[in-house]
């Protein structure tokens, strides 16, 4: 039996349309099912790490919950002018961040920055929820140290959806964050535009919805170059209707780099001044 050049083509066109619906359910299955492991880079810590930094610091090791161990770093100046509560990005541990968070120290600033679950010497299961749970345990920790209104809290990339989130329950100083994303969903709808993400995600960290509710001051900086959070994400975040937020745009800065520019110092200068 001999087939027409048309059913030959079909056919092709047919095993093509297969295939390629194969691979969208594979991809999605895999948005799905290794999430955490896209959303989360943790790196971890042997639990007799010394940590080496310039500036003084204590370490802790806090448990908000049966099962669950926070690590933690507190740096303390002599003089400080204020506390930052600061929530780091996505990837690494505290041995990097800490000396990130020296930045402000060297401002006369003292800083507690945490490790999430999982990352650095934490354990504990990781949820949107226990993020959350966690980090107003943290802050709950300072208020026994600082009155309220020496808090800033900081949130930077994955944090600043962490930072919002205190923001909308507490009444700090203020609110700084670095990076930041409209949702996690924004972000994964900008990434993976063909695939139903929000039925895929099981995290959301919604930064509208908690920034709507904070009453503090806000300060936003995004640099125009940004390749993981995209910068139109971050500057939806200005189109709210907040009356104290301020929206600094870097132009030319990308993801990792606000530090090497003069905007970002300056607005630092500004609002830790």
């Amino acid at each position: 039996m001999s087939f027409t050049p048309q059913r030959k083509l079909k056919n092709s066109l047919k095993k093509f349309l297969i295939v390629l619906f194969g691979l969208y359910v594979m991809i999605g299955s895999a948005l799905y099912f290794f999430q955490e492991k896209m959303l989360f880079l943790p790196t971890t810590l042997e639990q007799d790490y010394q940590y080496q930094f310039d500036s003084s610091f204590e370490e802790l090791f806090l448990n908000p919950e049966e099962n669950v161990t926070i690590n933690a770093l507190h740096f303390k100046v002599e003089k400080p002018k204020g506390v930052i509560l600061y929530f780091h990005g996505n990837a690494g541990d505290l041995s990097r961040w800490g000396k990130i968070t020296e930045y402000f120290v060297e401002n006369n600033y003292d800083v507690l920055v945490m490790d999430y679950r999982t990352y650095g010497k934490s354990i504990g299961p990781l949820s949107e929820d226990a993020f959350y749970d966690d980090a107003q345990f943290c802050y709950d920790f300072l208020l026994r140290q600082y009155s309220e209104n020496e808090i800033t809290v900081y949130g930077r990339s994955l944090g600043t959806g962490i930072a919002s989130y205190l923001a909308s329950k507490n009444q700090p100083k203020q609110v700084i964050l670095e990076t930041p994303y409209h949702s996690i969903l924004d972000v994964a709808e900008y990434r993976f535009p063909m695939f139903p993400v929000k039925k895929l995600l099981k995290y959301n960290f919604p930064t509208f919805k908690y920034l709507a509710k904070a009453g503090c001051p806000i300060t936003i900086i995004h640099g125009t170059d940004d390749n993981v959070v995209p910068y139109s994400s971050g500057k939806k975040l200005s189109e709210l209707n907040i009356n104290d937020l301020n929206f600094i745009t870097v132009e030319g800065g990308n993801h990792n780099n606000l530090i090497d520019f003069k905007d970002y110092h300056n607005t630092i200068d500004n609002v830790l001044k």
